[in-house]
């Protein structure tokens, strides 16, 4: 197959869990043959991540290839788009706020017990 005849797409890198293999999803639109409105379709591409420079998010360029696996046809051209990711689990969020939590009910209470005393 030479270079002018192989589709290039851009997508969004949903997965990164597999060696040198990243799932691509390429989002596109179609219109309804009958209704003639615009469908908004995902379609999930594996692709060959030479590097593993890929991360989840990230906006990429992928090219058709020879078969390289049982799924793998496409492989990673260039990385477009960085897209940035906290490190933070959920957990660790959700400690966050219970600790601020408590401590703006304490705040709370040493006001109350403040207007309290004034009031008397």
């Amino acid at each position: 197959m030479t270079k002018e005849r192989q589709k290039v797409r851009v997508g969004r890198v949903v997965s990164t869990k597999m060696d040198k293999t990243v799932l691509v999803a390429v989002r596109w639109q179609k219109r309804h043959l009958l209704y003639k409105k615009s469908l908004r379709q995902v379609t999930k591409f594996f692709a060959h991540d030479k590097e593993n420079e890929c991360r989840l998010g990230d906006l990429v360029r992928i090219q058709e290839t020879r078969p390289l696996s049982r799924m793998k046809r496409w492989r990673v051209v260039s990385v477009l788009e960085r897209h940035e990711v906290a490190e933070v689990k959920p957990i660790d969020l959700d400690e966050g706020l219970l600790t601020e939590e408590a401590e703006r009910e304490v705040e709370e209470e040493e006001l109350g017990a403040e207007e309290a005393e004034v009031e008397n």
